[in-house]
């Protein structure tokens, strides 16, 4: 009797045990499945963000060179446009400005956003571009002093003039890139600055005419 209660007892153990590991054993399948979900998802995500993005992959010297110029080169642009809210007296030349200041703000964001995922880094953004001035289109101190200085009618005029100038560098410097430049992304971009530059400057040469 006492033999037979035994064996009973060890067969209930180990029948105990026996489903306790089934059930680790399906739980940990299920949590790998939850979990594997997850971790391929991670290493999906891992792998996304290792890839190269096409403004971070191709690209040439040429294309450094024109991030780092155009950036400071919109950055004065947008200097420029900003006076024109409380020292323009025309309407149509302060909706220029606000216009140039729309479509150049996020190329800035853009161009630094390249040059960070090349390795590169951006100018640092500043008041001063003393040490821009050779570049095509940039103004002086001394014109952007007068500028700042000028209002009404005396204003819109060195605007306009200053700004058509501004343009046909970028133009220039897109030009350049559209030549020379091998990243998709940003011969792409600089196809776009001359398309609309060039119709601003076509633009500011007719306010010009008017006055």
């Amino acid at each position: 009797m006492i033999t037979r209660t035994l064996t009973r007892r060890v067969a209930l153990a180990t029948a105990a045990v026996t489903s306790a590991l089934v059930l680790a054993a399906c739980g940990g399948n299920s949590d790998d499945n939850s979990e594997g979900g997850t971790g391929h998802a991670g290493h999906g995500a891992s792998a996304a963000s290792a890839t190269p993005s096409a403004s971070a992959g191709a690209h040439n010297a040429q294309d450094v060179a024109f991030a780092k110029g155009m950036i400071p080169h919109h950055q004065q642009a947008l200097q420029m446009a900003e006076l024109a809210a409380d020292r323009a007296s025309s309407a149509r030349v302060k909706d220029l400005a606000a216009r140039i200041e729309k479509a150049q703000d996020p190329e800035i964001r853009t161009l630094t956003g390249w040059l960070k995922a090349w390795g590169e880094q951006p100018p640092m953004a500043g008041m001063d571009h003393s040490g821009h001035t050779g570049m095509s289109g940039m103004m002086s101190e001394a014109d952007m002093a007068a500028l700042k200085k000028a209002t009404g009618k005396d204003f819109d005029t060195r605007f306009l003039s200053l700004m058509a100038e501004h343009h046909q560098g970028a133009v220039e410097m897109a030009t350049t890139e559209k030549q020379r430049g091998r990243s998709s992304d940003a011969k792409a971009m600089a196809d776009a600055i001359i398309t609309a530059q060039n119709a601003e400057i076509k633009e500011m040469k007719q306010l010009l005419g008017t006055k």
